[in-house]
């Protein structure tokens, strides 16, 4: 007895003495600054496409010194510009974070109701209505807000974005400022959400007026034009051009092309020259990375997406726009080393969403492929259902390919509902270029672990979704003549670019399957701190050893 009595003694002076020595451990290991990267329409092979233009301090910087998961995924349908950013940053997915699209029909008011709308708020910065904008919207909370929470408000959060779904969502509820472009004045603005002023390093920035300097530009390739190998011709058919000119070729004369606001900049890569210019004052004015708690700066740029859609993955337009990318990232790189150093510097890149090549390109290459015009389907369900049931505004509402019915209509007709959505679906099912059909009903009864049903699912809110969703043949889209877009189930909008560099990030590459849900837990887990509450996804840290 005496000799147990001693074990135990040992026993616990030796625990005592680990929870001792961790009690009067003073800090917890975190970097100083984590940066969230995004690249609006950044579609995977993107990294390599252009990999001889690039220099060596931007994207193969990333690469060659950081840890790229290979085949990183969105697990829903639609792929869109807000789900994306609202995905990456609360691990979550539209079933549970509640962007299921930029916008969606909001059966409450009869009215379409916009990602980051809010009435209830003024716009701070500018005359406009652009700053009408809050994160009031979004069901779960983000990264940025479990890490305020974690450090009771003494973590930095700053958010910026041409675009105000690239700010509002990676903001969430209580970044510090987010900060977004406003097309009618050039300026950066935000909200009284955030605020009720602008910070005077921004009013200062706007007074520079680099919007203007940018736009009295011409956009000429920056290398002579015969290097742009990997992009069709100069002047092609199906490319959509630049609002105000009559040929999408080079060279772009901005200031003769421009109307009276600052929407043109958007369409240029001059675009995320003033986003890498306005992160880049943030940074210093906000003195991020410098307190005793971590900070977060969110940096989206959008000018890929504008340029994207009007001209396409295959153009010299966007090849420009990459290589130009990668210089502004490369700054960026560079400006953040040097401000926090590398191993007080955490960073990840990644995308919102891919894009499909023009449709009228494949077709050129005789690849089966086609095109449905949104009006024009909308339109043949509505005169399906009046031939069916009479006449009657059976339809509500046709956008983010699902149809939404008129319940109350169906209900004061005593038709059952789920008959209805099926009768729909078959109807949809007919069509040529349609792949699959799913009713609300058959989305709220069934669970799948895979494949397109599970991506449905996932991108399904019983409160904000439709009656019936239409998925397109894989090369299929829901577009015009000209350009392209996004939103499928396909690769080429789900496959997107995750590279981690920095702070304890070993260079290295994986091909496992991973989901864009799993950024914020990976955050989490290196920052300690809670996940997003509608987080779904999973640490990383296991495969980056």
């Amino acid at each position: 007895m005496i000799l147990v009595g001693m074990l135990l003694l040992t026993a616990c002076a030796t625990n005592t003495g680990t929870i001792s020595q961790k009690s009067n451990a003073t800090t917890i290991d975190r970097p100083k600054l984590v940066v969230g990267i995004v690249v609006d329409q950044m579609r995977y092979d993107f990294l390599y496409r252009y990999w001889d233009k690039y220099g060596n301090d931007g994207f193969k910087k990333l690469l060659q010194k950081g840890y790229s998961f290979e085949n990183a995924n969105y697990s829903y349908v639609p792929t869109y510009t807000a789900p994306g950013h609202a995905s990456i940053y609360t691990g979550s997915v539209p079933s549970v974070n509640g962007i299921i699209a930029n916008s969606w029909f909001d059966r409450e008011t009869g009215k379409t109701m916009y990602c980051v709308e809010d009435k209830t708020v003024k716009t701070v910065g500018s005359t406009s209505k652009a700053g009408e904008m809050s994160p009031k919207n979004l069901l779960s909370t983000t990264i940025t807000d479990q890490l305020k929470l974690a450090t009771n408000k003494r973590s930095k959060v700053i958010a910026v974005a041409l675009k105000d779904r690239g700010a509002v969502l990676p903001g969430g509820y209580m970044a510090d400022g987010a900060y977004w472009f406003d097309s009618e004045s050039g300026n950066f603005i935000t909200s009284t959400f955030y605020r009720n002023e602008l910070p005077q390093w921004v009013v200062a920035f706007n007074q520079q007026k680099l919007a203007d300097k940018y736009l009295s530009q011409t956009w000429n390739t920056l290398l002579p034009i015969a290097q742009y190998n990997n992009s069709t011709a100069d002047n092609m058919p199906y490319e959509e051009g630049l609002p105000g000119k009559t040929e999408p070729v080079f060279p772009y004369d901005l200031a003769a092309i421009r109307s009276t606001d600052y929407e043109l900049l958007r369409y240029t890569p001059f675009g995320n020259t003033l986003t890498k210019d306005i992160a880049l004052k943030a940074l210093q004015a906000e003195q991020l990375g410098k307190g005793e708690a971590t900070d977060f700066l969110s940096v989206s740029f959008s000018s890929t997406d504008y340029i994207g859609h009007d001209f396409g993955p295959n153009a010299i337009e966007t090849e420009d726009t990459y290589i130009r990318l990668d210089r502004e990232i490369a700054e960026l790189l560079k400006e953040l080393e040097n401000t926090v150093g590398k191993d007080n510097l955490l960073v990840f890149l990644t995308a919102d969403h891919g894009v499909a090549n023009v449709n009228a390109y494949m077709l050129e290459e005789r690849v089966t492929a086609g095109a449905i015009n949104y009006n024009v389907l909308g339109d043949s369900v509505k005169a399906y259902m009046a031939r069916n049931y009479g006449q009657g505004k059976w339809m509500e509402k046709y956008t983010n390919q699902q149809v939404y019915l008129n319940r109350k209509l169906i209900a004061e007709k005593k038709l059952n509902l789920q008959d209805v959505q099926q009768d729909v679906a078959n109807y949809l099912s007919t069509i040529k270029g349609v792949a699959t059909t799913i009713t609300a009903e058959a989305l709220q009864r069934t669970s799948w672990s895979h494949g397109q049903m599970q991506l449905a699912e996932n991108g399904y809110n019983a409160r904000r979704s439709g009656d019936v969703i239409v998925q397109l043949e894989a090369n299929w889209q829901m577009h015009g003549p000209k350009g392209t877009a996004h939103g499928s189930y396909s690769r080429h909008d789900t496959h997107v670019p995750m590279v981690w560099y920095g702070w304890k990030v070993k260079p290295g590459q994986s091909t496992t399957y991973v989901n864009i849900t799993d950024i914020a837990p990976t955050l989490a887990s290196w920052l300690h701190i809670q996940e997003p509450t509608g987080s779904v996804g999973k640490a990383l840290q296991e495969y980056m050893k």
